[in-house]
């Protein structure tokens, strides 16, 4: 995959960042995204590239832009696949909370998994414990084998978990093995990558949460060096039908980085609130700062960058 195509792509995150962040704190979901969406769709076509969106806001009769399917791009270039939440955390952003962002990952084509938008079980840890995690084992079993990678006790691991009444149990089996546990409400790609992310004080993501957002986390992982595993989590025959319409032969499968995201992929994502990964849109009466990191699996590479957006000067923002 063209490198070149690294800097294009920011760019259309960080539009589409700008775009979701005007409606920061003012309690409307709906427009929050669709406001992130409709940035994002209009950018996406200035991009050298023949791309299809394989995970977006749903399907055709769903989504009137974005939608699963649909084709981006200029038409010309690279075959490429897109897997992206213009909005990852719309909750966090309408309520004016933590790690709102905007997000791509990007692979050759038939690189992604082509995930059905229902719940998914997961796991993900950074580099230092790459090959150590069983998603077939329990929480406790995951967690001493943490501790005894990284030589430390229990009681010094932190896992992040959504506050979800489904994962009662989890957070109180990780309470009994000693370990500490970050809550959050939302947002649960920018928790997985923050396994992988020095300083950021969290060893493990536990927990059931959407299956796009598995693929587009275990990309950045892939492009950290972490590691990932997932099991799709069907609540009735309905979804057991899309899934396997979708391709996904065995319900059960256990996916792992390589099963999600195959080949070279790209990750980009510019904060939409601040947060602990990145920071958030920033205002000023001239535009606007904005901080996103792009990485890529093939070299490992990953490149922060701030920008200063001037309005006058770009009007379309």
């Amino acid at each position: 995959m063209n490198r070149n195509l690294a800097l294009e792509f920011i760019r259309v995150t960080e539009m589409a960042a700008i775009a979701s962040a005007r409606q920061m704190g003012r309690g409307d979901e709906k427009a929050a995204d669709q406001a992130a969406v409709d940035a994002m769709r209009s950018m996406l076509d200035s991009v050298e590239c023949q791309a299809t969106v394989v995970i977006g806001e749903g399907e055709r009769d769903e989504a009137p832009m974005l939608y699963i399917g649909e084709k981006v791009g200029s038409g010309s270039g690279p075959e490429l696949e897109i897997a992206l939440d213009p909005l990852e955390g719309t909750t966090i952003c309408a309520n004016g909370g933590h790690n709102a962002i905007s997000v791509m990952a990007i692979g050759d084509k038939g690189g992604m998994l082509h995930a059905p938008d229902m719940y998914m079980e997961k796991i993900a840890v950074g580099p230092e414990c790459k090959g150590v995690i069983d998603i077939n084992q329990s929480a406790t079993e995951n967690l001493k084998r943490i501790a005894e990678v990284k030589k430390c006790r229990l009681q010094n691991l932190t896992a992040v978990v959504l506050d979800r009444p489904r994962h009662k149990e989890l957070i109180h089996e990780i309470r009994s093995a000693g370990c500490r546990i970050y809550l959050i409400g939302d947002g649960d790609v920018s928790a997985a990558i923050a396994t992988a992310t020095d300083n950021a004080g969290v060893d493990v993501l536990f927990g059931t949460g959407g299956a796009p957002e598995g693929v587009i986390a275990a990309a950045a992982l892939k492009c950290l060096g972490g590691d990932f595993q997932g099991r799709l989590k069907p609540r009735n025959q309905d979804e057991i039908h899309r899934a396997q319409k979708m391709g996904v032969e065995d319900i059960n499968r256990v996916f792992n980085l390589e099963d999600l995201a195959a080949g070279n992929v790209m990750f980009c994502a510019t904060g939409v609130t601040a947060g602990s990964f990145l920071d958030g849109v920033i205002f000023k009466p001239w535009g606007a700062l904005t901080h996103s990191i792009v990485m890529r699996s093939e070299t490992g590479t990953v490149r922060h960058i701030r920008a200063e957006h001037h309005f006058d000067r770009k009007p379309h923002y």
